[in-house]
């Protein structure tokens, strides 16, 4: 049955109009000095306007699912390699206030151990394509993190960086079983379906309806909605779905990476530009296709299963295993054959074929991955912006014939596991 055309749903949201012309770069996310990222302008995203009548997603509690959710059935040890230098990562050098550990932390060349976990086991490590700091969760779901702390993003109740993983005290009672990263924030779920969130919330990408500059110890996000059972975290906005499939993101929405036909922007006092960012969980309410002569077609019927956040951009899986991706549209990152900003979710075309559906996705800083159904990986986006720019899905052709079982994206890198298999292959694409 054909979809029915839209007309007043714009899937750019308007945000070329001022842009014509001028070649668009990503904003820098080195507010605090932190991260060589491209800079596209050195506008600073202030207050925004109060909104009026939103309140938190609320149910009965007579309606509401009871669950309980399991982390993965796997146990082992940590093993790290690389910078170690937390501070330093991903800056030109370190800030003036951390001059003292300029020299702390050394590059380590080989795998090594953390003496402080040599009787933990590990069921899963978490950290992002945009952050300095790492999490990891232990078979007996806690929470542990370590690297850098500059807005509390480790959750232990001050602004000291870590140099080995620390139990987060806070969440001792708690089981978790899912967390994310995003620049300088963290958020975790436990397997009752809550999220704990803490560290920056200038932009209220911890979800708690308020704005400060940090929050040091995690808090309850302000949700009393269906259980949730997947969380995500972009350099400065989160996402979480509920145990119905439905959609929810706070935080900046300044490339409309949030999902809600809109990147934000309003003018304030003195011709400034700011963002009227989401400070509580919003559900994403439009999913759309657009065809190649511009229409575009709402698409009916999204129940998500997974989520994944780049720098500024989303990716979505649905239970029809098609994908949808919106936001930061630069450097073909979205995968839909152009660099415009998608507002909304806009279906990727190349998984909505039967037998081509995709079982899984990934992103990375600046580009994104999928796995489709017979194990292949597919890749569209940059991973190193002086290469050229893949717009759209393609083979990863080093890997056809490989089975994906897993996938991990830094800045630049990726790394992939393949089934059946012990190896693991390192690629920079």
């Amino acid at each position: 049955m054909p979809r029915k055309k839209v007309t007043e749903v714009s899937g750019n949201g308007g945000a070329n109009k001022k842009r014509a012309g001028v070649k668009r770069k990503e904003r820098d996310l080195s507010s605090d000095d932190e991260f060589e990222y491209e800079q596209e302008n050195n506008k600073k995203p202030g207050k925004p306007a109060a909104k009026s009548g939103l309140q938190p997603v609320t149910v009965a509690d007579d309606v509401k699912e009871k669950i309980k959710l399991e982390f993965p059935k796997v146990k082992g040890q940590l093993l790290i390699f690389g910078a170690t230098n937390w501070d330093l990562i991903g800056r030109k050098e370190v800030p003036k206030q951390q001059a003292a550990y300029r020299n702390l932390g050394q590059n380590l060349w080989g795998p090594h151990r953390y003496g402080c976990l040599n009787n933990v086991q590990v069921s899963c490590v978490v950290s992002g394509p945009c952050a300095a700091h790492s999490l990891l969760i232990t078979t007996e779901g806690k929470l542990w993190s370590w690297g850098r702390n500059d807005k509390g993003q480790l959750g232990h109740g001050d602004t000291k960086r870590l140099e080995a993983p620390k139990l987060i005290e806070a969440l001792a009672d708690n089981v978790i079983v899912a967390a994310s990263c995003g620049r300088n924030h963290t958020l975790a779920l436990t397997e009752d379906g809550s999220v704990y969130s803490f560290g920056e919330n200038k932009l209220g990408q911890l979800g708690q309806g308020n704005q400060t500059d940090a929050v040091l110890s995690p808090a309850l996000i302000s949700y009393n909605g269906q259980p949730l059972v997947k969380v995500a975290c972009g350099a400065e906005f989160s996402m979480v779905v509920d145990c119905k499939g439905n959609l929810y993101s706070f935080g900046c929405p300044e490339y409309g990476q949030l999902g809600h036909n809109s990147d934000g922007k309003f003018i304030a006092r003195a011709q400034r530009i700011e963002f009227d960012c989401e400070l509580i969980p919003r559900r994403v309410a439009i999913f759309i296709e657009k065809s190649k002569d511009g229409q575009i077609m709402p698409v009916p019927n999204v129940v998500v299963r997974d989520v994944a956040c780049g720098g500024n951009h989303t990716l979505v899986l649905d239970s029809q295993k098609r994908v949808f991706s919106w936001g930061f549209g630069g450097y073909g990152r979205l995968g839909h054959t152009e660099q415009k900003d998608e507002m909304v979710p806009r279906l990727v075309k190349l998984f909505d074929f039967p037998g081509r559906g995709a079982t899984q996705i990934y992103t990375g800083y600046q580009c994104s991955f999928a796995v489709n159904e017979m194990g292949g990986l597919f890749f569209w986006g940059v991973t190193n912006t002086s290469r050229e720019s893949t717009m759209y899905p393609k083979a990863v052709q080093d890997l056809c014939g490989w089975k994906i079982r897993s996938l991990a994206c830094g800045l630049s890198c990726s790394f992939n596991t393949i089934d059946n298999f012990s190896d693991i292959f390192h690629s920079d694409f």
